[in-house]
C-alpha cells in the first residue's frame, strides 16, 4: 500500500513499464516481435527497440520568436536527466537548413517554397525517428525534445495550401500531430504580453518585427489546436516562472513529483453549441473519438485478479482501468481527414490520486485491443470541439452515444495550478475565461455524484439489463 505522497509520486515510472508491457501481450504486435527476436543474431539494442519495453514521451517546443524556446529546451534537458531519464533534444529542421548556407533569397525562384517545407519536413521527420530509434535502444525511461514540429510548417502557409501540400505528401494532420507526439507545448513570444524583453539578438535566423512576431505566434498557435494535449505558456509570468510553468506540466506528463499540476477543469453546457455562432476568426476543429474500456489483461480467463495482479494492488493503487480512444479529424462539413490511435491507463492510489499513463497506438495495436473490450460496458462516442480562447485550450465533447446522455455536452478547459495554493474544486470561474458563445450551465465538482452523473467511465457502464 502506498503509505505517502512520494511512494504515490513514483507510481507512474512503474505503471509505465507495466503499461508497456501490457501492449505486447495477448494481441498487441507480439507474433510481430516474437518472429523479429527469434533470430539469434537480434543485439540488445535491437530488442529493446521491438519490445519498446521502456516508457518513452515525445514532447514538442514551439512558439513565436523570442519565446524561450531554447532556454526552456536546456532547462528541461536537465532537469529530467538529473532525475533518471536518458534525454535527446531534436534541433529544428530549418535552422539546420539556414545556418548552413540557405538564403532567404533563394525563395525568389519559382516553387521554392513547396521545396523548402518537403525538405525540412523530410529532416524533421528523418530527425525525429532517428533520434527515437536511439533513445529507445538504450532500453530506459527516455524523453525526446523536439525543437518544433511537423505541424509548424502550416503557420507559414494557406490552409489550402497546407491541405494540398499533405494530401501530395500522403498524409494527414492528425497523423503528424497528435500521432507522433505525446504533448506540444506553445511558448507564446515575447511580444505579447513582455515586448520590453522581445529580441532576435540570440537568433541570426530570425528577422521579424515585434508586429510580426505576434502574428506568427498566432498562427503557431493555431496550427497545433486539436492535439489534446496543447499548452499554451504565456506571459502572465514573469520568465522564471515561464520555465517553471513547463517544468511542471512536463513533470506531470512523465511521473515526477512537482509543486503545480494541470488539470481539467469542465463545465456542463446547455444544449448543442451553435457553430455558426463562433467568431468568424476562432480556428476550431471537429473529432468524433470513439472511447472503448478494456478488461484487465493481467487477470485470469474467469475475471479474478491474479496473485501478481493483486500484488501490484496492493503496492500501490486500490484501483485501475484502461480504454483505447480512436480519434477522427473532420473537415467543417464532416469529411475524415485522418484518425490516431492512443491507449489510456487511469490508476487511483490509495490515497485518492489518479495517475494516467497514455501512449500512443497503432491502427493495429488499436484493433486487436478492442477484441479485449469489456463487454459489461458501453463504446463512448463523442463529437469534440477544440479551440484556443483566451490562451487557454478548450475542448467540447457532446456525446452521442450511449443514446440515454445523448447530447449531453460538457466543455474542459486546461488550468494549471499550485499544490500548495488551490485544489481543483476551488478554482473560481474568474479563473477561466469562459467563451460567451458558449451557453455555460455550471461547473462541475470533481467528486462522487457529478463523477457518476457526468463521468465517461460512469456513463460507459450498462445497467443490470445489460443496456
Amino acid at each position: 500500500m502506498a503509505t505517502n505522497e512520494e511512494d504515490d509520486t513514483a507510481l507512474p515510472l512503474r505503471l509505465s513499464f507495466l503499461q508497456s508491457r501490457k501492449c505486447r501481450t495477448e494481441s498487441i504486435d507480439e507474433t510481430l516481435v516474437s518472429s523479429s527476436l527469434s533470430a539469434s543474431s537480434t543485439s540488445q539494442a535491437e530488442t529493446n527497440i521491438l519490445t519498446k519495453s521502456a516508457p518513452f514521451h515525445k514532447f514538442v517546443l514551439t512558439g513565436g520568436p523570442c519565446g524561450g524556446k531554447t532556454t526552456a529546451l536546456a532547462r528541461l534537458r536537465s532537469y529530467l536527466g538529473e532525475r533518471g531519464f536518458e534525454v535527446m533534444t531534436v534541433p529544428e529542421a530549418f535552422t539546420i537548413l539556414a545556418s548552413n548556407g540557405f538564403q532567404m533569397s533563394f525563395f525568389a525562384v519559382d516553387g521554392m517554397p513547396t521545396c523548402v517545407q518537403n525538405t525540412v519536413m523530410d529532416m524533421q521527420m528523418a530527425l525525429e525517428d532517428s533520434f527515437e530509434r536511439v533513445l529507445r535502444a538504450k532500453g530506459k525511461p527516455g524523453v525526446l525534445l523536439c525543437d518544433r514540429g511537423l505541424m509548424d510548417g502550416s503557420a507559414y502557409m494557406s490552409p489550402e495550401e497546407w491541405d494540398a501540400f499533405i494530401t501530395k505528401r500522403n498524409v494527414t494532420s492528425a497523423e503528424l500531430r497528435e500521432g507522433r507526439y505525446n504533448a506540444v507545448f506553445h511558448l507564446v513570444t515575447a511580444a505579447e504580453g513582455a515586448e520590453r524583453y522581445y529580441t532576435l539578438d540570440n537568433n541570426d535566423v530570425r528577422t521579424e518585427t515585434p508586429e510580426e512576431a505576434r502574428v506568427l505566434d498566432i498562427k503557431t498557435r493555431g496550427a497545433w489546436v486539436g492535439h489534446p494535449k496543447l499548452f499554451v505558456i504565456d506571459n502572465t509570468t514573469d520568465f522564471e516562472g515561464k520555465l517553471n510553468k513547463v517544468v511542471g506540466i512536463t513533470s506531470n506528463l512523465v511521473g515526477l513529483p512537482s509543486t503545480s499540476k494541470q488539470v481539467t477543469v469542465k463545465y456542463l453546457i446547455r444544449g448543442i453549441p451553435d457553430i455558426q455562432s463562433f467568431p468568424k476568426e476562432l480556428k476550431y476543429h471537429l473529432f468524433d473519438v470513439e472511447k472503448v474500456y478494456l478488461y484487465d489483461t493481467e487477470t485470469t480467463d474467469g475475471g479474478a485478479a491474479t496473485a501478481a495482479d493483486t500484488k501490484e494492488k496492493s503496492n500501490g493503487f486500490e484501483n485501475e482501468y484502461s480504454f483505447i480512444r480512436k480519434r477522427t479529424h473532420l473537415s467543417h462539413d464532416g469529411t475524415p481527414l485522418g484518425t490516431s490511435y492512443g491507449l489510456t491507463t487511469t490508476h487511483i492510489t490509495h490515497s485518492g490520486k489518479h495517475i494516467e499513463v497514455k501512449r500512443i497506438i497503432t491502427p493495429r495495436e488499436y484493433n486487436a485491443a478492442f477484441k479485449t473490450r469489456d463487454m459489461n460496458r458501453h463504446v463512448v462516442t463523442q463529437r469534440r470541439i477544440s479551440f484556443i480562447w483566451d490562451m487557454q485550450s478548450f475542448n467540447v465533447h457532446l456525446y452521442k452515444e450511449p443514446v440515454d446522455v445523448e447530447n449531453l455536452c460538457i466543455v474542459h478547459v486546461q488550468q494549471q495550478v499550485d499544490d500548495d495554493a488551490k485544489e481543483k474544486n476551488k478554482i473560481m470561474d474568474e479563473d477561466v475565461n469562459l467563451p460567451n458563445f458558449l451557453n455555460v450551465d455550471r461547473k462541475l465538482i470533481d467528486g462522487k455524484e457529478d463523477n457518476r452523473n457526468f463521468g465517461a467511465f460512469s456513463i460507459s457502464l450498462r445497467d443490470a439489463s445489460g443496456l
